[in-house]
């Protein structure tokens, strides 16, 4: 009997220890889920997984500046080992580099190697085709002549491809430059200074040409930096080889050297370039009708007499059949 009550009792205490871890458990789980979460645990839960994703975004950023300028200085090193900066005018090639919006230092190189990899791969590709796989059959001398004429194509065709950058840029800038000279206006007659005017309107513009905004905050820095100030302003129409541009920089020059009024100078000469662009477009309309003559002649007048002329000519045929 005692032992019946022993074995009573130890098991009503192993279930209210176990009722009691159970109960303990509850509460933690209603701890977690209700209490735990209160807006300053969220904030605080935010505010490291944001540090976090900064600190691998900066991790990132290091990686691949440190891979960049290893891959740089590799570059350097096969450049100055072909020796493809020498015997070139390096001030006119950072310029054309310039011109075509590439403004790092580290560009000439890459351009240079550029040069060297489509050669290499031009004469490679014109070998394989022409002297392994054999697509056509030449005289053996074309054969050996094709090889020399794709090197020489694979050098030229950076400098082609420069060239094109370039004259797009210079569309591009073209048709902002009003918008630009308006901006100055507004600018002058508020009362900025001139590296300011540059500054402010670099920020205005970039949203609608980013181009020109670069050039402009380029121009900003150098006024304030360089100790003449016509030398940063003849280095942007010097990056810029427009018209319009060349105009603007000499207009500057003359209201510092003989301190005529800005404004009124920016104005006269931004109505200018408004009515040029009217201008050019009054011209491109005006050619429309001598471009349209081929395509018309070609793609719309046979369809016309097909339509005009194939009933007819159809009727005329059906009748000489049935006479016949």
């Amino acid at each position: 009997m005692f032992d019946d009550i022993d074995s009573l009792t130890h098991n009503i205490n192993f279930l209210s220890t176990l009722c009691g871890i159970v109960a303990s458990a509850v509460v933690v789980l209603l701890w977690v889920t209700f209490i735990d979460r209160g807006p300053a645990a969220d904030r605080l839960k935010a505010v490291t997984q944001h540090r976090d994703s900064l600190e691998s975004i900066t991790t990132k950023k290091k990686n691949s500046r440190r891979s960049q300028i290893q891959k740089i200085s590799l570059i350097k090193q096969i450049v100055e080992r072909f020796k493809l900066a020498q015997g070139r005018s390096m001030d006119e090639l950072r310029l054309k580099l310039r011109r075509a919006g590439y403004h790092s230092r580290d560009s000439m190189f890459v351009f240079l190697f550029a040069k060297l990899a489509c050669m290499i791969g031009f004469a490679a590709t014109s070998v394989f085709f022409f002297l392994v796989v054999k697509v056509v059959d030449m005289d053996p001398m074309f054969l050996l002549l094709a090889p020399l004429l794709a090197t020489a194509a694979g050098w030229m065709f950076p400098d082609m491809f420069l060239k094109n950058m370039s004259q797009k840029r210079e569309e591009v800038l073209r048709k902002a430059m009003p918008d630009a000279l308006d901006l100055m206006v507004i600018c002058a007659e508020a009362g900025l200074g001139l590296d300011a005017t540059f500054d402010r309107v670099s920020r205005e513009i970039a949203p609608t040409c980013a181009e020109l905004a670069e050039e402009m905050g380029l121009t900003g820095v150098e006024l304030n930096f360089l100790p003449e100030r016509h030398k940063a302003l003849r280095g942007l129409s010097d990056r810029v080889p427009l018209p319009s541009v060349t105009a603007l920089v000499n207009t500057l020059i003359q209201t510092e050297k003989y301190g005529t009024p800005l404004a009124a100078a920016l104005r006269t000469l931004g109505g200018e370039m408004r009515n040029d662009r009217m201008m050019k477009a009054e011209e491109k309309a005006a050619a429309l009708p001598a471009i349209m003559t081929i395509p018309m002649i070609l793609f719309i007048l046979p369809p016309l007499f097909i339509v005009l002329i194939g009933p007819a000519a159809l009727k005329v045929s059906a009748i000489m059949h049935g006479q016949g």
